[in-house]
This record gives C-alpha cells, sequence and structure tokens, in this order.
C-alpha cells in the first residue's frame, strides 16, 4: 500500500472508532470512492451488527453486517422485500414514478416465473457452448494489449471483454456494444455535478434511449422463431412477453448491470489484489491450476455489488432490535464477506483457500445471482489466457473508484505487462 493510501486508511480507522456510533453512515459513497469503509463496517460487525442509522442523504435505513445474520434476511422474502414499489433493492430510493419492476425487485410468485424465463441463457449446456467463444475473444483482447507501456486496464480489458460477452448474450448489434457499458453505468451512477450523468432527467433521457433500443430489438425477435438470445427469450416467454414498457426496461437494465458490472470489476479487482499480494502472484504464476480456486477468492475479495436493500413489511425482532414495517434494511455483502466469525483470516487475500466459495457476493435464497456460473467462467479463462502469455502485470498506481455504494467499481486502473 502506497505512503498516501496508508494515510487515508489510517484517518478513516480513526475517524471510524471515534464517531458515537449511532452517528455512522456506512452507505456514505464517498467511503467507497476513497476505499476506507473497511473500518466502518468492521467497528459495526462488533459493536452494532443489527445498527440504525437515523439519517443519511437516503434517508434512515438498518444495516446488517454480519455473514449469518444477512444470510437470515436474503433468505426471508416473506419479511423482507425486494418489491419495486415498495423501494426495490438499492439503499437509494428511486422516485415513486420513476420506479421500474424487474425480476430481481420482485417477490414470489412473479419473480420465480420471471426469472425461469431467462435462466436457460446461464444453463451448464450453454456455458459449454460459450466457453470457446469467451476464450478466443479474451486471446484477441490480451493480444491487443501493448508490452512495456502504461494502460487503462479497466477499459482495455474489463469492459472490453464483459461488453462482448453481453452484446453476444441480447445478440445486440456487436458494433454499438459500448452502449450497453454506457446504459449501466448510467443506471448505477447517482447523478451529481461532474458524474456520468449530472441530473436525474439526463438519466432518464438515456434510459429512454436504451428502451428505444431493445424495443426495436424485441419487435424484430418477437416476430421471428424463438432464439436463444435474452431479448427472443423475454419476447416469446410466457411471464414476460406481456410486460409493460417500464417492466422491459427494469429488466434489461437488471441483465445489463448483471452481465456487466460484476465480471468488469471482478476483473479489474484480482489483478489489483494479486499485485496488493504479491506471494500469492507467485503462488499464482508456480502453479496456475491455482486459478480454480482464485476465482471465487477474486468475487469475495472484490464484493463487486456492496449491498442489496430490502424493505420490511411487518414488524420483526432481529438481533436484539424492533425492525418496524415499512424500515429500509440494507445487507452489507461487503462486510459479510469480511466476517471473522464465518470467515478464516478474511482481511487476507488467499488463492488457495480451503472453502473459497463461502462468501456472499451472489446473495442467497431465490434472488441468488442467476449468472453466477457464467461471471466465474469468464474470469477463469481470461486468467488461463493471461498465464499463458505473461509472467506479470503490473499495476502503476492506485485505481480510481466508483463514487457508489452500491456498485463496488473501478474506473481506471493503470497496468503495463512486464512480460
Amino acid at each position: 500500500m502506497a505512503d498516501g493510501a496508508m494515510k487515508l486508511a489510517d484517518e478513516a480507522r480513526a475517524r471510524a472508532w471515534s464517531l458515537p456510533i449511532e452517528d455512522l453512515n456506512p452507505g456514505d459513497p464517498e467511503l467507497f470512492r476513497t476505499d476506507s469503509h473497511w473500518p466502518y463496517f468492521e467497528r459495526l460487525r462488533k459493536e452494532a451488527p443489527v445498527h440504525w442509522c437515523r439519517d443519511s442523504e437516503f434517508g434512515p435505513y438498518w444495516s446488517i453486517t454480519r455473514y449469518n445474520d444477512i444470510m437470515a434476511v436474503d433468505t426471508n422474502h416473506q419479511v423482507f422485500s425486494s418489491e419495486a414499489a415498495l423501494g426495490g433493492i438499492t439503499i437509494r430510493d428511486a422516485r415513486p414514478d420513476l420506479r421500474r419492476p424487474s425480476f430481481i425487485a420482485m417477490d414470489p410468485p412473479k419473480h420465480d416465473v420471471q426469472r425461469k424465463t431467462v435462466s436457460p441463457i446461464v444453463s451448464p449446456h450453454n456455458l459449454k457452448v460459450m466457453e470457446p467463444i469467451i476464450r478466443e475473444r479474451a486471446g484477441r483482447i490480451l493480444d491487443s494489449l501493448p508490452i512495456g507501456e502504461e494502460f487503462n486496464w479497466v477499459d482495455r480489458v474489463s469492459i472490453e471483454l464483459t461488453t462482448q460477452m453481453l452484446a453476444t448474450l441480447f445478440d445486440f448489434p456487436f458494433e454499438e456494444r459500448r452502449r450497453l457499458t454506457r446504459w449501466s453505468d448510467v443506471a448505477t451512477t447517482m447523478p451529481m455535478p461532474g458524474a456520468i450523468v449530472e441530473t436525474e432527467e439526463q438519466r432518464q433521457a438515456e434510459l429512454m434511449d436504451c428502451l428505444a433500443w431493445f424495443t426495436k430489438l424485441w419487435n424484430e425477435r418477437v416476430n421471428e422463431p424463438p432464439r436463444s438470445d435474452l431479448i427472443s427469450m423475454l419476447a416469446h416467454g410466457e411471464a414476460t412477453r406481456n410486460m409493460t414498457p417500464d417492466e422491459f426496461l427494469g429488466n434489461i437494465i437488471l441483465l445489463i448491470v448483471g452481465g456487466n458490472d460484476t465480471t468488469r470489476n471482478s476483473l479489474t479487482g484480482g489483478l489489483l489484489a494479486l499485485n496488493q499480494n504479491p506471494a500469492e502472484y507467485d503462488k499464482l504464476r508456480a502453479n496456475p491450476d491455482l486459478v480454480e480456486s482464485m476465482v471465487p477468492e477474486i468475487i469475495r475479495w472484490q464484493t463487486p455489488l456492496a449491498h442489496m436493500r430490502r424493505t420490511a413489511v411487518e414488524d420483526i425482532e432481529f438481533g436484539g432490535q424492533t425492525i418496524k414495517k415499512g424500515d429500509k434494511v440494507v445487507m452489507w455483502y461487503v462486510s459479510g464477506n469480511r466476517d471473522e466469525s464465518v470467515i478464516d483470516q478474511p482481511d487476507r487475500f488467499i488463492i488457495d483457500r480451503e472453502r473459497p466459495r463461502q462468501h456472499m457476493s451472489f446473495g442467497f435464497g431465490i434472488h441468488r445471482c442467476v449468472g453466477n456460473r457464467l461471471a466465474e467462467l469468464q474470469l477463469k479463462i481470461v486468467w488461463e489466457e493471461i498465464l499463458k502469455r505473461w509472467s506479470k502485470i503490473e499495476v502503476l498506481g492506485e485505481p480510481t473508484r466508483v463514487r457508489s455504494s452500491f456498485v463496488k467499481g473501478y474506473e481506471t486502473l493503470p497496468v503495463r505487462i512486464v512480460g
């Protein structure tokens, strides 16, 4: 860790442990932009694992920070609802007139039938079909990189690979694929001066452009025999073919963000972790077969979506606290993945962990990430192809992180291929 980053970490720790516990607001996006959220969650796990934040830019909310408590909330959809009409799945409430349902922001039974419509895209058979395509594309992207020169890993590798994959899943016009990246960023960014979108009006205008593109594709696919891409599946699916435009856009944004942000940020986070832990990088070079266990460890370490939110639909006693009907409940996956009472040495990046899949980055229960195996497959292939080519990719400086307490991601990571 560079001196500047070390100083920031020390300051964050001092602040996190000196504030009155009732004043802690772990959802502050600035904490994630500066990578200084860790001590806040460490303190909450120890002192207030079910914590009420009485005031924040998102309003009041409960934080659930321990692994087993998060699992208990995530698997109890009868009490803790995902419904878009109640606020949905993020700490930030959408304006009531802009709340768009999607199957991740639904409770059963509607959730179940909509999810079932798209799940064949990531069936074991389909993954087998996609594997050579992913490998060929990953190889082409890696072979295009400059040797010995600085470049931005996020743009050249992480975004490019995941956007190509998304374009394939949707059968979206390949030459227009960067629109998918843009829409993903627009959907998850908080509007503010200097941000990707500066106002809510700008965000909505760009999302309407997204809807127009996908409506055109829908209209083409609905009049053709069913195919194996996501739009055709939605257009022909019994539970999805009569969706409203808002519901269609909600599901499209879900599939774009789910298929883009998670893998993209794990691709960057993994390279950063190996550089921060050179002994693990040495271990990997000595035994490339460790890619198999390294991939889930990267996903735990990165936790590409920092939280999911639920809304209580009835009063409940939980963790010694009374959560009331209508309260916002935030499950901090990023904290659960560092819970020392469940995960051995959680603050260490260990590529040959005994139980590497013991993490909560994909969630639990009915909303467990539908594309988790595809995400793992992409990461595995990329690292296999990297190790065939070069002995080291060197990180040259601190990354620029996304200002978000939902998407835990990166805008830039300066690197150089050593050879």
